[in-house]
């Protein structure tokens, strides 16, 4: 039976490739899906853009491809990767011109059509209503304040790029798992009402998003299989699915890789970022995961079978980001004794003061780093006092970049007439914009419609 090696790439914008590496060294991989973007990852390439308009794509996409590209090329690996961000075109571009410079070869394709921005009022003239997915509220809203709208795409375009011979699919925002569904789909063959094995297909995708949370990163478990008898943490290796054409898939790792593939630490990853495991949405099928199995084969290896999928969903998600005001913060520390005590001190002047001046915010926000910054209520507080340091962080959220300015300016003074041992003042912070984000469904053929495969050659 024919099978597929694809390997994990990075898991965020910034995630490391040095186990990519690896894998290609010797994880005798055909793929690598490497997913750079979480959904605030948008907004930080919305800043790059509205510096640069070239930019709007993830920076780590041409260093990266540049470490991996030879060791890929040798072995005949592909890359799909979401890195295109914002400007997949523009992403390519600067790819193709630092591989041309290398006198590298290789067929770049971009996948485009996600972004909406410029089509939401021509959306809802169709009727589409684009409302808050949480709260229903219309997005008139904040219309005039929307800076980018992407729909997750699934994997039928990196299908057609990778039908027409692409080695490296550059992608804007398409689902997580449609990087890795892609290659099987386009290897095997696989119908698009092949529910079942679509299914498997998305579940390989969603044990492997993640980078190195699918081989022991990131486990939250305690006891004589915890988080701390994790093997070679700094040589974590990413997981790799082995996938045959049936469906069925083995999650291993590359050999002698630091890290643990195993029921556990697949189970957690399973279930990460999911809401109802029995109705797993992507755009390509919805995944019931209660007839999964995963059985542990040892040494680094678990075998996944069993996904069951229903019909995919007429609409597809779309993410847009507004504009949605300025932030202020200060921060300044305290040590023992009492150490809590003097921040909340500080804090009670900082607050008084802000009423006496007439500083109107919507939200003041405080927290205590080393009491409760993490664990917010959840913290226990009943050894406050016994602290060795508290630092306290304020921070405020204004329509008025003025006000969110004036805010860091009710700090420095305290520091010779507030409570005592005030040290770490972290300085005048300066404003920061704020983004909100406005989930919501939209009508899956006005996006598909529009959606575009280029493939060129360097």
């Amino acid at each position: 039976m024919k099978k597929i090696r694809i390997g994990a790439g990075l898991g965020f914008y910034g995630d490391s490739w040095a186990p990519i590496a690896t894998t290609l060294a010797r994880g005798e991989v055909q793929y690598i899906g490497s997913d750079h973007l979480a959904e605030l990852t948008l907004a930080i390439l919305h800043k790059d853009r509205s510096k640069d308009p070239q930019a709007g794509y993830t920076r780590d996409l041409v260093p990266m491809l540049t470490a991996l590209w030879p060791a890929a090329q040798a072995r005949g690996v592909k890359f799909l990767l979401n890195a295109g961000g914002l400007n997949p075109e523009g992403a390519a571009a600067a790819l193709r011109a630092e591989f041309a410079k290398r006198g590298w070869r290789a067929k770049i394709a971009t996948v485009s059509g996600d972004d909406v921005l410029d089509r939401i009022d021509q959306i809802r003239g169709t009727g589409a209503t684009l409302s808050h997915l949480d709260n229903g509220a219309s997005i008139y809203t904040v219309r005039e304040r929307l800076l980018f709208a992407n729909a997750y795409l699934g994997a039928q375009p990196l299908v057609e790029a990778l039908g027409q011979g692409a080695d490296i699919v550059l992608t804007g925002r398409v689902a997580d798992a449609a990087l890795f569904l892609a290659p099987l789909v386009h290897e095997f063959g696989w119908g698009w009402s092949d529910w079942d094995r679509l299914a498997q297909g998305i579940t390989v995708g969603h044990l492997l998003e993640c980078s190195g949370q699918g081989s022991g990163g990131n486990f939250n478990a305690y006891g004589e299989r915890g988080w701390q008898t994790i093997p070679d943490y700094p040589h974590l290796g990413f997981p790799i699915a082995e996938v045959s054409e049936d469906g069925s898939a083995v999650i291993t790792k590359a050999p002698g890789s630091g890290g643990r593939v195993d029921f556990d630490t697949l189970r957690q990853q399973l279930l990460y970022e999911v809401h109802n495991p029995h109705r797993y949405f992507s755009p390509d099928v919805v995944l019931d995961m209660g007839t999964l199995r995963l059985d542990d084969l040892g040494h680094d290896r678990v075998k996944v079978t069993g996904a069951t999928g229903l019909p995919r969903p007429n609409a597809l998600k779309v993410v847009a980001g507004y504009a949605d005001g300025w932030a202020g913060s200060a921060t300044i520390g305290y040590s023992w004794p009492q150490a809590y005590a003097k921040a909340q001190t500080a804090e009670r002047i900082v607050r008084q003061l802000i009423a006496e001046r007439q500083l109107e915010y919507e939200d003041i926000h405080t927290e205590f780093i080393g009491l409760n910054s993490l664990l917010g209520p959840l913290a226990d507080t009943s050894h406050a006092e016994e602290l060795n340091e508290v630092y306290l962080r304020m921070l405020v959220r204004t329509p008025d970049r003025r006000l969110a300015e004036a805010f860091p300016r009710q700090f420095p003074w305290l520091a010779l007439s507030g409570p005592p041992t005030a040290s770490g003042f972290s300085g005048m912070d300066a404003p920061r914009a704020l983004l909100g984000l406005w989930p919501t469904l939209v009508p899956r053929d006005l996006v598909e419609a529009q959606v575009k495969v280029s493939v060129s050659a360097t």
